[in-house]
C-alpha cells in the first residue's frame, strides 16, 4: 500500500469573524457620532446672542494670606504696617468681612515674648479666622 507524502488540504485563514468585528466597529462609530452631533446642536437651537469677552477670568481675586510679623521687641506688623492689637483686630475683621476664607500666617521672632504671639493668636480666634498658620523653620534647613 503506497503512502501519501503530499497533503491535499491547504490551510486557510477564516476571515469571517474579523469582517464581522470590523462591521460592528463601523456601526458603533456611526451611531456614536450621530449622538455627539445631537448633543451639541441642542445648545445651538436657542436663538440668543451670547456676548463675547476677551478674558473670562474670575470676578474677584482669591484672597491672599495676610502675614502678621511679631518682632523681638514686641512690635506687631500686619503685612508691612506696624499695628497694635486693637488695630490688628479691626483690620482682620474688615478683611474677614470681605473674604470669609481669609488665611493668616503668624511669624514670630524666636526671641520675642510668647505673650505677644498668644495675643495675636487670640485676636485671630476672636475674629473667627479658621485658616491660621504659624511659620517655623526646620532644623534640617538650618544645617545646610
Amino acid at each position: 500500500m503506497p503512502l501519501k507524502v503530499q497533503r491535499d488540504d491547504q490551510t486557510a485563514i477564516n476571515l469571517t469573524p474579523m469582517i464581522d468585528i470590523v462591521f460592528l466597529l463601523i456601526i458603533f462609530f456611526m451611531v456614536s457620532s450621530h449622538f455627539t452631533n445631537q448633543a451639541t446642536s441642542a445648545e445651538r437651537d436657542i436663538a440668543i446672542s451670547v456676548p463675547q469677552v476677551s478674558d473670562a477670568g474670575a470676578l474677584t481675586a482669591p484672597p491672599r494670606h495676610r502675614v502678621i510679623n511679631i518682632f523681638d521687641d514686641g512690635r506687631i506688623a500686619l503685612d508691612k504696617d506696624i499695628v497694635n492689637v486693637s488695630e490688628l483686630e479691626s483690620r482682620l475683621a474688615d478683611a474677614k468681612a470681605q473674604y470669609d476664607q481669609l488665611g493668616v500666617v503668624v511669624r514670630g521672632d524666636g526671641a520675642c515674648q510668647y505673650e505677644k504671639v498668644a495675643a495675636v493668636i487670640a485676636t485671630c480666634k476672636k475674629v473667627k479666622i479658621r485658616n491660621l498658620n504659624i511659620a517655623v523653620q526646620n532644623e534640617d534647613s538650618l544645617r545646610r
